[in-house]
């Protein structure tokens, strides 16, 4: 959630602040603002705006916008509503310092009212106000530097956080640090004379390559011309660790689509021929998927490892939230088909604060898009301390899940910047697949045959969903019959049960129409009360197991005057006797038809919400990366 930029340097900082905010919109947020240690560095000017980065702008137009150090934000509210006054930068009272933050200071009531107690006032409701007076009260009281009173406060916490930080006083320096909350630093060159801050690589990756992600408990001090210093809350120092990050930077524009996520719908070929690349072989019928020691590079004992965990564990547990669950549930049975392991799949946020049984036989999958979700890192935390095995499927290279899990691989789709997860899904559900036929083989479960065939209709994934593609106008056409819609349920069967899922997850996010995903078989327990002539039913119906009985369960809901869209294999003229609209895919194997039945929901979700005039890319209330509870 929330997004920061930092820049120092000997550039202009407001217009690398304002391209990096613009960049981190995909993050979601409510406000914004923007704090400049002005030219001759004798004042510090803020400007903030609720709404929009362009609002900012709006605001900034005629102002002192110079100086080569700055910091700015996008906010997205936990304490206090969305105001100007609430949003970030905030200052201390005495003028001195400025400060961004993301994440939660869960003391902060307490730490105010101590604060109160000293003199200070408050102009806002944020727990961020607070922290910027505790590290101005620990500058005063202990007479120190601003990295020592940083460090000071950060140990008088409680929470989660990334800051960044300017002192006036100290006007050629920044201050950072983080706990449970992305950073990442980016040196601009080999003089040591211009540096970039941001919650993720986005806004750095058009000005560096060479960055660094800053772990839990780390504090940054970043001084022209001297090398940037790394240490602990404790005062120990850290070793730089610089790493080359490669990132299309065509990925970050729309490349001519309305939306985002119009674009990364339509990315999905090429992306999953990305992720399969040098990992499926389907010429020669081969297929391998190695861990990436998930800094993420390739670690001969990291393979080694791996091997022995996958192959002995008794048990894998899949963690998650969101679409990423969703991924997982068709993960259990890819593996539970292939591999004939149990698996359990997990809503981390449930997960981490149960007390489940977990041993060292286990192995924890972790499956995040950002490689930040709070609620998968703690997971990922408590399945470590009990000795399981965890390994990591995520996107964002270097971001803090691939840093904290004994291994993994990344799904390599590229950056996803619609807040509705589509490409990433897919990407999801691929490496799932490449996993579980991999292991399945190496164990013995899928003879050579199978494992040939198998991989080789895998390989033919991105040219069906080519296909799919082109039906974009009459799924367009059927959003118009549909956006009437107050209520939507979405019902599937067997691989196709999580697609119901993330199907009805996509309306809601994006149209905000409420829908519900069942097991078509579960409809009679409850669901089938709700069917009227105004309730839309949609059916994931390719024609593979329990074909039949879904048929029937479209019959029922025909028979109660509920509006049925069907998704059906190429050719299907039973269901097209029923539904009243209907949106073919290729035939494929049962367990790959989950990557060409989700293409048309996420599709269809697009078009109503566009009709409804709604903002795709940034639907209200959410955040792309979740980064607090």
């Amino acid at each position: 959630m929330c997004g920061i930029v930092g820049y120092i340097g000997y550039r202009e900082a407001y217009p690398i602040l304002i391209s990096g905010l613009h960049k981190l919109e995909y993050r979601g947020y409510d406000s914004a603002g923007v704090a400049l240690l002005n030219e001759g560095q004798s004042s510090i000017s803020v400007y903030k705006a609720k709404g929009k980065v362009s609002a900012l702008e709006e605001v900034a137009k005629d102002k002192d916008c110079t100086g080569t150090i700055g910091i700015a934000h996008t906010r997205w509210a936990t304490h206090g509503e969305p105001s100007v006054t609430n949003a970030h930068p905030h200052l201390s009272e005495s003028g001195n310092l400025a400060l961004v933050h993301n994440g939660i200071i869960e003391n902060f009531s307490v730490l105010r009212d101590q604060l109160k107690n000293k003199g200070y006032n408050f102009k806002s409701e944020t727990d961020t106000e607070v922290l910027v007076q505790l590290i101005d009260y620990y500058e005063n009281k202990h007479h120190c530097d601003v990295l020592s009173a940083v460090r000071y406060a950060l140990n008088k916490v409680i929470g989660a956080y990334a800051i960044v930080l300017i002192d006036k006083r100290q006007p050629n320096t920044l201050i950072a640090a983080r706990k449970s909350s992305p950073l990442v630093i980016g040196i601009g060159n080999e003089d040591n004379n211009e540096f970039f801050i941001a919650s993720d690589a986005s806004p750095i990756a058009e000005y560096t390559s060479r960055v660094v992600y800053i772990d839990d408990g780390q504090i940054v001090k970043i001084e022209l011309g001297r090398e940037m210093e790394i240490s602990t809350l404790q005062a120990e120092h850290v070793d730089v660790d610089v790493t080359e990050i490669d990132v299309d930077l065509n990925m970050l524009d729309k490349g001519g689509f309305p939306h985002f996520m119009l674009k990364e719908i339509f990315d999905q070929p090429k992306c999953l021929e990305d992720c399969m690349r040098g990992r499926l072989e389907a010429m020669d019928k081969r297929l391998k998927i190695e861990p990436e020691n998930i800094q993420y590079g390739i670690n001969l004992s990291a393979v080694k490892q791996y091997r022995a965990q996958l192959m002995n564990a008794h048990r894998f547990i899949i963690v998650a939230c969101g679409t990423s669950w969703h991924a997982g549930l068709i993960g259990k049975q890819l593996f539970e088909t292939f591999c004939k392991i149990p698996v359990q799949v997990e809503y981390a946020s449930e997960f981490r604060y149960r007390n489940p049984v977990i041993n060292e036989s286990d192995v924890v999958f972790a499956i995040s898009q950002s490689g930040e979700t709070a609620d998968t890192l703690a997971a990922i935390e408590l399945a470590r301390s009990k000795g399981a095995f965890v390994f990591g499927i995520v996107n964002a290279v270097g971001s803090s899940i691939a840093r904290n899990t004994n291994t993994g691989t990344y799904i390599h789709v590229g950056p996803e910047i619609g807040v509705a997860s589509t490409k990433a899904f897919t990407g999801q559900l691929t490496v799932l697949t490449m996993l579980a036929l991999t292991l399945g083989h190496e164990k013995g479960f899928l003879s050579d045959a199978d494992f040939s065939h198998y991989t080789e209709e895998l390989s033919k994934i991105p040219s069906m969903i080519s296909k799919v593609l082109k039906q974009d106008e009459k799924i367009a056409e059927i959003a118009k019959t549909f956006t009437y819609a107050h209520n939507f349920m979405y019902l599937g069967r067997g691989w196709n049960f999580p697609v119901a899922l993330e199907g009805a997850l996509k309306l809601k996010e994006i149209s905000y129409i409420h829908a519900e995903g069942y097991p078509a078989a579960e409809m009679k327990h409850g669901p089938i009360a709700l069917i009227d002539a105004d309730m839309p039913v949609l059916f994931v119906a390719t024609h593979h197991q329990q074909y039949q009985k879904i048929v029937s369960n479209m019959e029922e809901v025909k028979a109660r005057g509920g509006r049925i869209i069907a998704v059906v294999t190429e050719g299907d003229e039973q269901v097209k006797e029923i539904a009243d609209q209907t949106i073919e895919v290729p035939y494929t194997l049962n367990f790959l038809a989950p990557l060409l039945s989700v293409v048309p929901l996420q599709m269809l979700a697009y078009h109503v919400a566009v009709l409804k005039g709604l903002n795709v890319d940034m639907p209200r209330n959410l955040a792309k990366s979740v980064t607090v509870e």
